[in-house]
């Protein structure tokens, strides 16, 4: 496979899977059924990582977790688990929903995508090249706009080489005519992004990470540190801030999160590093500081946070927009926030839910239903996981 001219292309250095013990999978039968129709198969770095971390107005600061905050469950928060979607997974990551209400799932370190049907989990498909590593691996998916009549999906995934967009054919019942469409992205032990979302303009936004490198953040001949938004054949958007350039926004430490709201506004949930970790309204050219500004930093040509949180209670992998809000599914705070959007476009205080609940969760997903979709990610070398993890629930809203 070819690098587009002028990319750059990191190669990653690989650190010893997870010992964590692996479950058998529990959706046997239920994937025979659904093998009839047609389906193919069933189924410490010395830089700081993803979640091992110890103002201006505009910006809502969370600096501390009061008792009401850190109950397990609270049996009168009308945001609620209500069924059990999948079980028996391994580090889901990517999570993206058909015409017909059924999802594909990624799971990283497997390398492999899932049909969900029901209660069903059926392997459709693997990505060959995946080459997993500490966060590294099959990553972000996202479901073109016009799946009904070009049947196209795309995914995020670290290779032995880079970290790159593939474009591919779901038909289904399997996955078929896999091409890259954006290669050369740095990638790393650490820091490779990964989250695609397709925009209302219908272009298709890719996050990506510095890989522990700080200064790939700023600089312009780097695809890492970076939210790039392309075309689905993997080229620069019309309208992009340099039009020669995927780049849409630079100054990014590791952005694992992406959703638009009902107003078409983009917003992205970040790592930060010891102090704080971040969610940012997205715009183009904007630059967001890394890494020479983490959280509200009132610097000159740096664009600060509308939230921000301690490391320990966050860790932010994944964001969806649903019911008026942000929801932010967080890593090492194994919680999920809740930051409402106002009639002007700022946040107000986030709420938590599930608050070590669940563990770790990686991915949350707004649901045709209305409901959200939540995953855990118990199984990816740094949680505790549960006989069944891991998990996708289904949260219903109030």
């Amino acid at each position: 496979m070819t690098l587009r001219p002028g990319t750059l292309v990191r190669s990653a250095t690989m650190e010893p899977m997870s010992l964590q013990p692996r479950l058998a999978r529990s959706t046997t039968l239920a994937c025979a059924a659904l093998l009839a129709c047609g389906l193919t198969s069933c189924t410490g770095p010395e830089r700081q990582s993803e979640d091992e971390r110890p103002s201006d107005p505009g910006t809502v600061t969370v600096t501390e977790t009061t008792t009401e905050d850190t109950q397990t469950i609270d049996q009168n928060d009308p945001v609620r688990v209500a069924d059990t979607i999948a079980t028996d997974l391994e580090a889901p990551w990517g999570l993206g929903f058909l015409p017909d209400g059924t999802a594909l799932v990624t799971q990283r370190d497997r390398g492999t995508i899932s049909l969900i049907d029901g209660a069903s989990v059926c392997k459709v498909g693997t990505i060959d090249e995946t080459a997993p590593s500490s966060e590294g691996g099959l990553l972000g998916l996202a479901v073109s706009p016009d799946f009904a009549t070009d049947q196209r999906v795309f995914v995020y995934v670290t290779t032995a080489h880079d970290n790159r967009v593939l474009s591919m054919r779901f038909d289904g019942s399997s996955i078929s005519d896999i091409t890259p469409i954006l290669t050369g992205i740095p990638n790393g032990d650490i820091h490779d992004g990964g989250r695609l979302a397709f925009g209302p303009d219908g272009f298709l936004y890719v996050s990506t990470g510095e890989t522990g490198d700080d200064d790939l953040a700023q600089d312009d001949d780097s695809l890492g540190g970076k939210i790039l938004r392309i075309t689905t054949e993997g080229d620069p958007a019309p309208g992009n801030p340099d039009t020669s350039s995927p780049v849409w926004t630079k100054g990014h430490r590791n952005v694992q999160g992406l959703a638009f709201d009902d107003a078409n506004r983009l917003w992205a949930s970040e790592f930060g590093s010891q102090v704080w970790d971040e969610v940012n309204r997205i715009e183009p050219g904007n630059n967001y500081g890394w890494p020479l500004a983490e959280g509200d930093s009132n610097l000159e040509g740096y664009v600060d946070p509308q939230v921000q949180w301690s490391p320990d209670e966050a860790s932010p992998s994944s964001v969806a927009f649903a019911d008026g809000s942000l929801w932010v599914a967080s890593l090492r705070g194994e919680r999920l926030w809740q930051v409402a959007i106002k009639a002007d476009g700022t946040l107000g205080r986030p709420v938590p839910h599930f608050v070590g609940a669940y563990g770790r969760l990686r991915t949350v997903v707004a649901a045709p239903d209305g409901s959200l979709w939540l995953g855990t990610s118990n199984r990816d070398g740094r949680g505790d996981p549960a006989p069944t993890d891991d998990r996708i629930f289904r949260v219903t809203l109030p």
